[in-house]
């Protein structure tokens, strides 16, 4: 693809991105959808493989559904109560409209059928940017109707997701289907504490953010897309696949590691909320994403391809240098144990 073309969709989607999250009316918020839909189409599509338009035409029409969902759910806030600002959705109907519109948006169950295929027919770079950046808009219009919407709808969407997004990963050899059902996951730990304290939830998403962009870009320089390929990484970057080792643990959750704050942090607040037996539920069903997690780390890291005799050439024959990775990576293990020191340091 031509690079003005490209900066001309990264602009598209940043433009996008920023007119959904700062705007207070609903037909600005939707614009901003728009935009955003229409600018990550090419950048799906650009390898022109069948299972690459396959994934754009799906990505449409569920975007496109789900657009029409928020401006449908507005237009009958509007007509019952006068309002067009975002803050406003008080109409019971249209919040469980809006809460299906979005749930559609980020890939949540029910709705989450969408998601792996597309991110499996995505280059790695636009993964990464379907798993993250276009899930911040969505999940900014939650926090802006956080108070209005239904707990009960929203806690069973998150078990749902949690334990769906659990156990389909456990079956698949593809990386990128693997991310797509962590982040299904990781959406139903958001949604869950998001009526109760919707900060939490944008921690928990910056978080998930900084640690699945770790993976993706790490991916994207020893070139892996299945379990198979990770095997023989070990051999080029025996480092960069020791940090991965960890920042899949962090991802999964494990202390004392980044990943384990908003887990900790959300269970608190449900015990807070008399809602015990939903966290137990949501940290037993956790338990199944850390299955997989282990099996990507074991094959990055434990597992060493069989023995040929030019199995030691291959040895630092790549030396990646990215300051961003780097830096990424430190924040995505260490953020945790370092927290108590970042108060004295300001």
């Amino acid at each position: 693809m031509n690079p003005q073309a490209k900066l001309m969709f990264a602009l598209s989607l940043l433009l996008g991105t920023t007119i959904t999250i700062t705007s207070n009316h609903w037909i600005m918020a939707w614009a901003g959808l728009e935009i955003n839909t229409l600018s990550i189409l090419p950048l799906i599509a650009k390898s022109h493989h069948p299972r690459a338009i396959e994934a754009a035409t799906k990505y449409f029409m569920t975007q496109a559904t789900a657009s029409a969902l928020v401006l449908f759910s507005s237009m009958t806030n509007a007509w019952h109560t006068g309002q067009w600002d975002i803050t406003q959705m008080t109409h019971t109907t249209s919040c469980l409209i809006l809460t299906s519109a979005i749930a559609m948006k980020l890939g949540m169950v029910p709705f989450h059928f969408w998601f792996p295929e597309v991110l499996q027919g995505s280059p790695i770079i636009t993964g990464l940017i379907l798993s993250t950046i276009m899930k911040l808009p969505p999940i900014a219009l939650l926090y802006m109707t956080s108070h209005s919407l239904n707990p009960t709808l929203l806690t069973l969407m998150a078990i749902m997701s949690a334990a769906l997004g659990g156990w389909m990963g456990l079956n698949q050899t593809q990386i990128r289907k693997i991310l797509a059902f962590s982040s299904i996951s990781h959406l139903g730990w958001m949604a869950i504490v998001i009526p109760f304290s919707p900060k939490l939830t944008m921690l928990n998403f910056y978080l998930y953010v900084l640690m699945t962009s770790t993976i993706f870009l790490t991916m994207n320089v020893v070139k892996v897309l299945k379990l198979s390929t990770l095997m023989t990484s070990w051999t080029k970057a025996p480092a960069l696949n020791t940090m991965l080792l960890l920042t899949l643990l962090s991802l999964a959750g494990l202390p004392p590691l980044t990943g384990f704050l908003p887990k900790w942090l959300i269970i608190q607040e449900l015990t807070k909320q008399n809602m015990a037996p939903t966290a137990i539920i949501i940290s037993l069903l956790s338990l199944l994403g850390l299955f997989f997690y282990l099996r990507l780390a074991y094959c990055a890291t434990i597992t060493l391809p069989p023995h040929t005799t030019n199995h030691m050439k291959q040895w630092h024959t790549y030396k990646p240098t990215s300051t961003l990775i780097a830096i990424s990576i430190v924040m995505s293990i260490m953020l945790l144990p370092i927290s108590p020191m970042i108060p004295t340091i300001l």
